[in-house]
């Protein structure tokens, strides 16, 4: 996907939860332990953009947590969003930069299908808390910080 600003854009992670296990990929790029997302479109949402990066980048369907919107509108030129969880602004290279909006979500499966495109992964893995909590993976502070949230943020109240 284009850049949208040579010096910044927005972009949209989402932490795929299923079964009491999180969704991570190791981006190819950046040789890193992320949650599933990317860069956020001129012609949609943050909320768009989240389901859509899933999608495209493992092939599952998911649902955005929605535990935290109290108010919920819709209208023809009106749509209430789902906050994200964490928003956070960092460095991605010596002269761009991406505010990424964090996003929960929920998958009904956990059969990943990786695409034949560009969106690459040099792995992916569904980890349990017990493995995010040794972090034998070497998974950065705050991307276990946010895929642990998400197993606790998401699970299923009774």
């Amino acid at each position: 996907m284009p850049h949208i600003h040579d010096k910044i854009d927005f972009t949209a992670e989402v932490f795929v939860v299923y079964q009491d296990k999180v969704l991570l990929r190791k981006h190819d790029k950046y040789k890193m332990w992320l949650g599933v997302g990317g860069h956020i479109e001129l012609d949609e949402d943050p909320n768009q953009a989240a389901v859509r990066e899933v999608k495209e980048e493992v092939g599952l369907d998911v649902v955005i947590a929605d535990d935290r919107r109290q108010f919920q509108r819709e209208e023809k030129d009106y749509r209430e969003l789902i906050p994200p969880q964490f928003l956070n602004r960092h460095r991605v290279s010596d002269t761009h930069e991406h505010i990424t909006l964090t996003y929960f979500a929920r998958a009904n499966t956990d059969k990943v299908i990786l695409p034949n495109n560009h969106e690459k992964s040099d792995e992916i893995k569904w980890f349990t808390r017990e493995e995010l909590e040794k972090n034998e993976y070497g998974i950065a502070e705050a991307i276990c910080y946010y895929a642990l949230r998400a197993l606790e943020e998401t699970r299923v109240k009774v």
